[in-house]
């Protein structure tokens, strides 16, 4: 046996793989970064987690502090609590959130388009959207629908164009 084949074999059988000290950094920016996302979330969304008191103490304590630097350091310090966390659970638990805000968005403006298109194609929108939405009150939505109209012909602020919104959101729910 060679001195090279002496140190290339694992004479101990060990084969964990270390990871590099970029690794450790990636990994602890990805920590920081799910940290952050969790500061972000309120306080009910906060309580649906599981965190333990640490982590749960520690974005308390990041809401209070006002100096930029001192909340990047306080982030710091999450990304370290956070090791000690499943971070897989609570990376889900925010997506939920996350996926949840998104729908809802999606949602809105999907109204915000059919209350444009109310305004501005007249009757076949609204032919199309009686048929999509057979429940609504298809005198009102008219009266709303002219009263918007006559507010963007005056260029007045939109008031009746917030009510038809409001009228649509009631009918869909949400």
């Amino acid at each position: 046996m060679s001195n090279n084949e002496e140190f290339d074999s694992n004479p101990e059988g060990f084969d964990e793989h270390w990871p590099s000290k970029t690794e450790v950094k990636r990994q602890m920016h990805a920590l920081q970064e799910l940290g952050e996302r969790l500061t972000r979330l309120n306080k009910d969304q906060l309580g649906k987690l599981e965190l333990s008191d640490t982590l749960h103490n520690a974005i308390e304590e990041f809401h209070r502090i006002k100096s930029n630097g001192a909340r990047k350091r306080h982030l710091q310090y999450i990304g370290k609590v956070m090791r000690n966390e499943d971070a897989e659970q609570i990376e889900q638990g925010i997506g939920l959130f996350e996926a949840g805000h998104q729908a809802h968005t999606q949602v809105f403006h999907r109204l915000e388009q059919w209350r444009d298109r109310l305004i501005n194609e007249g009757n076949s929108a609204l032919q199309a959207y009686i048929n999509e939405h057979p429940s609504a009150d298809v005198q009102h939505l008219r009266q709303l629908i002219r009263n918007a109209q006559k507010e963007q012909q005056q260029e007045k602020p939109p008031a009746s164009a917030r009510k038809l919104f409001k009228y649509l959101r009631d009918i869909a729910e949400v």
